[in-house]
């Protein structure tokens, strides 16, 4: 009898073809897909989303939902404009069953571009926070915080 042959399981990954206004149609990785069980505010429905880096907008980057081309935010890391930044995720954490270790945490702001002159204001209220090992994420809501909803980024 021939000795049993090994089979070799390969990991499969598939392309997720996400259609966009700002850069027409894109293909991604399925495991960058982010999936927001929560959804976001003012966007009902919508959970599936993937951040799109673009080396001619850095710090900047679009969360842009998979579903709809029409809903895309400019987010950034608060950190690199406002370094003292600090939000208590615990109960975040808690309420999301993720582990509170933070080792596999991102935090986004949305920014807001207003007016002439351009006026570029970030939502330092609702983080939007994103555990890279689950590909889930979720926006927070900060109360009495002596953050504001239009802080100046530049």
């Amino acid at each position: 009898m021939p000795p049993a042959l090994a089979l070799k399981q390969e990991t499969r990954r598939y392309a997720v073809k996400v259609e966009t206004r700002k850069f027409g149609s894109i293909e991604v990785d399925e495991d960058k897909v982010i999936n927001i069980p929560t959804g976001l505010p003012g966007f009902p429905g919508k959970d599936k989303f993937v951040l799109l880096e673009k080396e001619e907008a850095r710090p900047f980057c679009w969360l842009q939902c998979v579903d709809d081309p029409e809903i895309a935010l400019i987010v950034i890391n608060p950190m690199l404009f406002k370094p003292d930044y600090n939000v208590d995720l615990s109960n975040a954490y808690k309420a999301l069953s993720w582990e509170d270790n933070g080792n596999n945490i991102a935090m986004f702001v949305v920014v807001n571009i207003w007016g002439e002159p351009r006026r570029v204001t970030a939502n330092l209220i609702g983080p939007i926070v994103i555990n890279t090992a689950m590909n889930e994420a979720a926006q927070i809501v900060l109360h009495d915080t002596p953050y504001s909803v239009e802080h100046q980024v530049m």
